[in-house]
């Protein structure tokens, strides 16, 4: 953004707002399954700060997603920013920081010039430095040309039964598709990157596997048909699949594919075992099949049992975008709104706003793959502490995310006013 746009942002920004939005989001718990709490406190935020045709909207019952708009005064693009509200549990949190001022995970303390709490980083700083940014250009007396939308929804998060399956951005995607919405030009999906922008993410799958056998007494093991050592098999074969995946290709943002075996468990008598599981996840880059990758897993598994006897079944337990996991994602790298908020974001922090790719899933491919709309991750917040009991956000990273996000709207959208 411009010198003079920037600094007429900073002389407005209302720190102490903006800090204050982020700690009463942090303190709604909204673990998977209580997004309406979170959803709360969006509403009344929104409506103060000027967010128009606000709707709370169930994607499954007592379950709501929220949404909103600023309208421009015509002839910019659209924007829509969005995130999720429900965050992962918080169990032994209050053990672990027993006599701590971050003993409550909803406490929003600030330590050593960081906001800690279940729900800082992972994604309530990029809800809100979204929310703000536009409380900011009011400030400014910035007026848009083009709309900003704004969509938060629930069930990104696994490990909740019955939860963490996209149910909210599926049920927001298919108001776009279905032409009930209006469809963004570009999409800021506001999962931590440490305001780094970025434009690919992985794919992935999940895979249980249950081999049976049939047990028989220690003594007379010939009358059995060991799982255990089956599965022994099956994962010797996975592991060299693994590394003829990592052979194959490297993607320039997110990296070489692989497969991790996760869980194993199998045996608990004196006797053959009959029965073992092992789990596992793969690693998709942009541009794999999700269909074909698994199908070369199911015919590694069942190539390395030699015995007929040793039943096999395969279930892929994390379907988000797909039936079987979610797919990868990448956009054009010379996409004018790259730039645009890359200029933004370096502007408002030095050495922030490189190109890089999401070592994480989450929900971008909604948009970019079923949608054909560009979308990116950007906002404050380190992965790398989220889902722990380390979970922070810088208040001078967050703060920047706030000009940031309010520099690239203005820029994106358009500016009525330019004075």
């Amino acid at each position: 953004m411009s010198p003079d746009l920037h600094n007429r942002l900073l002389a407005a920004l209302d720190r102490d707002d903006a800090v204050e939005l982020l700690r009463g989001a942090i303190g709604r718990n909204s673990v998977t399954g209580n997004e309406a709490s979170m959803a709360d406190y969006l509403h009344g935020q929104m409506q103060g700060r000027g967010i128009e045709d606000i709707e709370v909207t169930a994607f499954a019952p007592g379950r709501p997603n929220i949404r909103g708009k600023r309208s421009g005064t015509g002839g910019g693009k659209r924007l829509l920013f969005i995130g999720h509200t429900d965050t992962v549990h918080v169990e032994g949190w209050e053990q672990h920081w027993a006599g701590d001022i971050r003993e409550n995970p909803f406490g929003a303390p600030i330590v050593d010039g960081e906001i800690w709490g279940r729900g800082a980083g992972d994604l309530k700083a990029g809800i809100c430095s979204s929310l703000a940014a536009l409380t900011l250009l009011d400030r400014a007396g910035i007026r848009l040309k083009g709309d900003v939308e704004f969509a938060f929804v629930g069930d990104e998060e696994s490990g909740e039964p019955g939860s963490g399956v996209s149910a909210g951005v599926k049920a927001h995607v298919a108001r776009i598709a279905s032409g009930e919405l209006m469809r963004p030009d570009f999409v800021v999906y506001t999962e931590p990157t440490q305001l780094a922008v970025y434009p690919a993410q992985i794919g992935f799958f999940i895979a249980d596997i249950t081999i049976t056998g049939k047990s028989a007494y220690f003594g007379v093991p010939e009358l059995g048909r060991d799982a255990l050592k089956a599965s022994h098999a099956v994962m010797s074969a996975l592991w060299a699949h693994s590394d003829e995946i990592s052979a194959r290709a490297e993607h320039p943002l997110v990296g070489r594919g692989f497969l991790l075996i996760t869980t194993l468990n199998g045996g608990g008598f004196i006797a053959v075992p009959e029965r073992c599981t092992l789990s596992l996840i793969r690693k998709l880059l942009p541009g794999e099949s999700l269909d074909a990758a698994a199908a070369e897993l199911e015919s590694t598994i069942r190539g390395a049992i030699a015995d007929p006897e040793i039943q096999v079944e395969i279930a892929y337990p994390a379907g988000r975008d797909h039936a079987l996991g979610g797919t990868a994602t990448e956009i054009d790298l010379t996409h004018p709104a790259l730039a645009l908020l890359q200029e933004s974001v370096g502007q408002a922090m030095d050495g922030r706003g490189g190109i890089e790719g999401a070592p994480f899933w989450s929900e971008s491919p909604f948009f970019v793959n079923g949608l054909g709309i560009p979308a990116v991750y950007c906002a404050p917040g380190d992965i790398r502490n989220c889902h722990t009991f380390e979970e922070r956000v810088s208040v001078e990273e967050y703060l920047a995310g706030v000009v940031a996000f309010a520099g690239f709207i203005a820029r994106f959208c358009g500016m009525e006013d330019n004075n």
